[in-house]
């Protein structure tokens, strides 16, 4: 069984994905270029602190804090959004992400040194694909000490860790000499110090007993990967998304049913369903109303 991410709001995550069977989701400049310009977008809505991060061709790297606690739901978004851009460009049918992204929780950024942000950009050098991490085009690694202040990810915080432009090449320079070494508990991967797996452990347990007490579904354990859904959708009707015809009454009970499907199996709130064109010619309002008409029906 899938537990609960290990995670608290203000806690540092290494998150990680790949595409479904390697597929090189990420194969061209557009496509990796689409990625980074939804995760400034999502990561202003959400309120997510970006720290580095790094899209390769068939999979990204990310070092964030989860500053709104809000860690699901936004990757969720996230995610769903490039698998819908992706399936839309590229064409095809089923999942585009391999599963659930990985996520490592990390202790802070001065355990035992900022070795993962080091770890994050220096990806494409680790993979031949340049001979400086700064000569990639696809991760954060040139905009650190750059005085680029139009960066959505948090310079100031990363450029405090390594204190100088001139120590922050010395240890992307001696990278192959640091060990980004992972624990693993029972809850998920740890990159900390005994002490500080001990505390996690017990602040998952606390949250854990608050959700039973509280009767809610407050994790994404229980909620299903959204492609999953629309494929197992489309599956069950014979028909892609963009071709149901809302105008016609079938095509507005089908709509309906998706929209309880994304609710109830998915998670979603209201505000990230309006973002499917299916829904695009209602008002954010109206949704709730034709959530509980159809639940309505469907007991009938």
């Amino acid at each position: 069984m899938r537990h609960a991410r290990l995670t608290w709001e203000g806690a540092f995550h290494h998150i990680m994905n790949r595409g479904v069977n390697e597929e090189k989701i990420f194969s061209s400049a557009d496509l990796k270029s689409k990625y980074i310009e939804l995760l400034a977008e999502k990561s202003v809505i959400y309120r997510m602190r970006i720290l580095a991060y790094c899209i390769m061709d068939n999979h990204y790297h990310l070092l964030l804090q989860n500053s709104s606690g809000k860690l699901s739901e936004f990757m969720r978004n996230l995610n769903s959004q490039y698998g819908f851009y992706y399936r839309r460009v590229i064409g095809g049918k089923g999942y585009v992400f391999q599963d659930r992204f990985k996520s490592t929780l990390i202790q802070n950024e001065s355990y035992p040194g900022p070795g993962s942000i080091v770890y994050v950009i220096q990806n494409p050098v680790r993979a031949n694909l340049v001979d400086r991490f700064d000569n990639y085009s696809w991760s954060s690694g040139s905009l650190y000490f750059s005085g680029d202040n139009k960066s959505f990810i948090d310079r100031g915080f990363v450029e405090a860790l390594f204190g100088s432009k001139e120590d922050f090449f010395m240890a992307l320079q001696g990278a192959h000499e640091q060990k980004y070494v992972v624990k693993r508990s029972k809850y998920g991967q740890i990159f900390g110090d005994e002490g500080f797996i001990k505390e996690a452990e017990k602040k998952y347990d606390r949250r854990k007993e608050r959700s039973v007490r509280e009767n809610k579904r407050t994790d994404d354990r229980y909620f299903e990967p959204v492609e999953k859904i629309i494929f197992e959708f489309q599956q069950k009707y014979g028909i892609k998304l963009e071709d149901i015809d809302t105008i016609t009454h079938e095509g507005k009970r089908m709509r309906g049913e998706f929209l309880v499907l994304l609710k109830d199996l998915g998670g979603l709130t209201y505000r990230e369903v309006i973002e499917f064109d299916l829904f695009s010619d209602l008002s954010f309002g109206s949704l709730g109303s034709l959530y509980f008409h159809t639940k309505r029906r469907k007991k009938r």
